[in-house]
């Protein structure tokens, strides 16, 4: 689902990319933020808080609320998502400009791909508008088998 050829590119583009932003913001990108940004972007799937305490391992002697500081400090500066119907969290490809994005989950391979138009946005808003409602948060998910899947005859659309 994902166009990434070398996925350490990703990963390190990712980092940088942190590390930049919490330098322009003047905040502390610890060794634990990192290595759980790592850790959520080491595939395109999404991760759970507690397979990331599980991959930190003892190297850093994480408990959970630990690792759940980490994930929030990285979802409020926009480098993670949290992808609710999962209860995980997916490495953000675009963390400067992250607005009118929705997800693709794909339920065979796991891969979860961003995707962001002003359509989608748009909608939302002029439906929430015409309810007198005022979000706080929209995250729209978008469940089913991605091409990939389908092209390689991991899922035959026509099974029951």
């Amino acid at each position: 689902m994902h166009s990434c050829h070398e996925h350490t590119v990703c990963i390190e583009d990712a980092l940088q990319t942190a590390h930049r932003i919490c330098e322009e913001r003047g905040l502390r990108f610890t060794d634990l933020r990192r290595r759980v940004l790592e850790l959520v972007w080491e595939n395109h799937g999404s991760a759970k808080a507690y397979d990331l305490l599980e991959r930190l391992g003892e190297d850093y002697s994480a408990k959970p609320p630990t690792v759940y500081r980490a994930l929030e400090f990285l979802q409020e500066n926009g480098l993670v998502h949290k992808i609710n119907s999962l209860n995980a969290y997916v490495g953000c490809s675009h963390p400067l400009q992250h607005q009118d994005c929705y997800f693709l989950i794909c339920s065979k391979c796991q891969e979860i791909k961003e995707c962001c138009t002003s359509q989608v946005a748009n909608v939302v808003k002029n439906l929430t508008e015409e309810s007198s409602f005022v979000p706080s948060r929209t995250t729209l998910e978008i469940e089913g088998i991605c091409q990939d899947c389908r092209s390689n005859q991991k899922y035959n659309i026509n099974k029951s």
